[in-house]
C-alpha cells in the first residue's frame, strides 16, 4: 500500500466521534455498550450475539461529554 491508502485506512478503522452537551458521564461510550445498557435495563435478555454486535457497533460510533 501507498502512504495515502494506508493514511484512508487508518482513518477509516477510527469509530465516528459524537459529542453531546450535557452527556451524563464524563467517560466515552460506545453506540453497543450504550444500546447493551439500555436493553438491560428494560429487561431485554442478551442473546449469544448481543457481544458481538456490541463489539461492532463500538467500533462505528463512540459518544463523549465534556
Amino acid at each position: 500500500m501507498n502512504k495515502e491508502a494506508q493514511e484512508n485506512a487508518q482513518i477509516d478503522s477510527q469509530p465516528h466521534r459524537v459529542r453531546l452537551p450535557g452527556f451524563i458521564i464524563d467517560e466515552p461510550i460506545g453506540l453497543g455498550d450504550l444500546i447493551k445498557h439500555t436493553t438491560r435495563t428494560l429487561g431485554i435478555k442478551p442473546c449469544g450475539g448481543c457481544e458481538s454486535r456490541a463489539t461492532a457497533l463500538n467500533k462505528w460510533v463512540v459518544f463523549y461529554g465534556k
